[in-house]
């Protein structure tokens, strides 16, 4: 069974994007730790978020547009970095969060919508 054309870079960035949030933002749970080693492990893990993402929006360019391509990766981002924050990092997701999240979510629409 192969994986559609139009999901295979939806997935590969949505892998890709787990790996770019705990390479931005997983440190912040081991603040005492240092900072150097902070940046060295980040870069290892943003590694492996490149080699997904890289794949991801070349296979994804035969499919949508750039525009697209950049739409979906920042929504994707969101969702992720939304149970990020909250289930490992422990920060509230409060109704405000929920808005401006909604708000480029509607940004989205425009971007695949055809007039």
């Amino acid at each position: 069974m192969s994986v559609p054309a139009a999901l295979t870079p939806i997935l590969l960035l949505a892998c890709s994007n787990v790996f770019m949030t705990f390479a931005w933002y997983g440190h912040l749970k081991y603040k005492s730790s240092p900072l150097l080693l902070a940046i060295v492990a980040s870069w290892g893990i943003a590694f492996i978020e490149y080699c997904l993402a890289v794949p991801a929006n070349r296979l994804g360019s035969s499919v949508y547009s750039t525009a697209q391509l950049k739409t979906i990766q920042e929504v994707i981002t969101l969702v992720v970095f939304a149970g990020f924050s909250v289930f490992y990092l422990k920060e509230a997701f409060t109704w405000n969060h929920a808005v401006g999240f909604a708000l480029i979510a509607l940004g989205a629409f425009f971007i695949f919508h055809r007039w």
